[in-house]
Parts: structure tokens; sequence; C-alpha cells
């Protein structure tokens, strides 16, 4: 399947480059300043934009997702807003590739077959759903497939490699590999089995042609650097963006340009 994803990471394999994928909560802080967050993150150097739906039980994330979630919930944001987002984005934007992350609740309590063709009329690239295992996706997989709609499958460290040729298989945008046990969130230090983990799945994900995308726990530059060096052809940043962005949430321009300066930083690392 030739997507924009797929485009995007053959664009950057010729360049030399890795792809930076940044994790943004839709609609958080607010609507319009998550439009503002996007566009900066595009413009300072962001490959793919990831963008979380928010859910009232995110399984996956780590407490400073599960905040902004909470936050954004509480101000009225529906998953139809988000769409709406990426429609509003892919107006000035329209080959940066945009994927949708969220739970399998959101998918079928909208329709699954209504909220898919909602989405690619939106624009949307591709979906990231953490608790929907390839054996229940029959239907997902059929829907997504007649939409051009990428899939992105998650691994773990320790998924063994029978299952990785599947995932690998199915994947149509990337495979997306947690690169730790447990939920989002920065780490102080990696532990050897990440890096072994890898080099591990690199090899499964090389005989398929898929990318490999690394994510959970990666807050810095130097953390990227070490994923690349693994083997990685992308990394996943997200709980760090987020809590820059709580933090200076009553200071939009400090906040953008906080932003900007640390995923300009993020994407330097992405240059081999």
């Amino acid at each position: 399947m030739k997507n924009n994803i797929v485009t995007r990471f053959s664009s950057l394999e010729k360049d030399n480059e890795k792809a930076l994928i940044i994790y943004l909560v839709g609609g958080y802080p607010d609507m319009e300043t998550s439009k503002q967050i996007i566009e900066t993150a595009i413009k300072a150097g962001a490959d793919i934009i990831e963008i979380g739906i928010p859910f009232s039980d995110p399984m996956a994330d780590g407490p400073v997702i599960q905040q902004a979630f909470s936050d954004t919930l509480q101000n009225g944001i529906k998953p139809l807003d988000c769409l709406e987002l990426v429609n509003s984005i892919k107006n000035s934007y329209d080959k940066i590739p945009i994927v949708i992350m969220t739970y399998s609740n959101i998918l079928y309590s909208n329709g699954l077959n209504k909220f898919l063709r909602q989405a690619k009329d939106s624009k949307v690239d591709g979906f990231i759903i953490p608790d929907l295992n390839y054996e229940e996706a029959d239907d997902f997989l059929e829907v997504t497939r007649d939409l051009d709609l990428a899939t992105i499958f998650l691994t773990s460290p320790n998924t063994n490699v029978k299952r990785l040729e599947k995932i690998s298989s199915i994947s149509t945008g990337f495979v997306y590999m947690v690169s730790v046990y447990g939920i989002t969130g920065a780490r102080n230090r990696f532990e050897r089995y990440t890096f072994d983990s890898i080099k591990r799945a690199k090899q499964v994900t090389r005989k398929h042609k898929i990318p490999l995308a690394v994510g959970f726990g990666i807050s810095t530059p130097s953390d990227g650097k070490k994923m690349i060096k693994a083997g990685a052809d992308g990394i996943i940043v997200g709980s760090s963006l987020i809590k820059l962005i709580s933090l200076y949430k009553d200071n939009k321009d400090a906040m953008l340009s906080n932003l900007s300066t640390f995923i300009q930083q993020l994407k330097n690392a992405c240059r081999t």
C-alpha cells in the first residue's frame, strides 16, 4: 500500500534521515491552541503527527497524557472535533501524514464504518489502536483497506518472532514498537532489553519492508539517538511535549517557542 506515511518514510530514507513522529492530544489545552501547536510542530521539523483522541480510560497512557485527556474531556472535546482538527491542518499542510491514536471503544461506539469514513473524509492517513489486537481486527482491517487508511499495530519487547512477523505483514504505515514495559511517560534510563528488542524487531520489519518506529519513554534527543542507533526508522515523542504544553499553557508565546526549539532538537537527532 502506497500511502502518505510510506511515502514520507521513503523520502526520509533517501535523505538518510529518520522520522520524527510527534504525539499531541487533540484539543489540548483548547482547540485553537491545539491547532497552533500542531502547526508549530510541523514547521519545527515533525515528519508525522499523531493525534490522540481524548478518552476516559486510556490504558496505555501515563499520568501526563491522562491528565491532558481529563482536562480536554471536561472542555467538551469530542472525537469528531479531533477529525475536524485534522481537516483544518490538512488544508494548509496536505502532505504531512497525520495519524489518529485512539481506543477501540471510540471506533465502535461511533460506528466503525461510519467513523473510519468520516476520518478519511477529514484526510486522516491512518490509525493506531493500542487495545486492538490483530486477532480481533478483521472488520477494522477490511474497512481501512477499502479506504486506504494505514494500519499501525503495536509490538512490545516480549513480542515473539511469530507475532512480529504477523504484525509486520498487516501493518501498512509502520510498526509501532513500545520501548519499555508499562505505560507512556518519560524515563530516566532505558534497560538493555529495549535495545536488544529493537534490533530483533528490525530484522523482521526489514524483511517485510515496513518501517519500525519506537515510542514510550523517549523524552530527549539523546534518547532518540539511542533508539535510532539500535535500528529504529523513527522515534515517537509525546509525554515530554504534553508536559511542556501543560507547564506553559498560561503563556502561549512561551509555549510555542519552547516547543519549536525542543522539536528542532529532536529532529536534529534524527539526521544520521
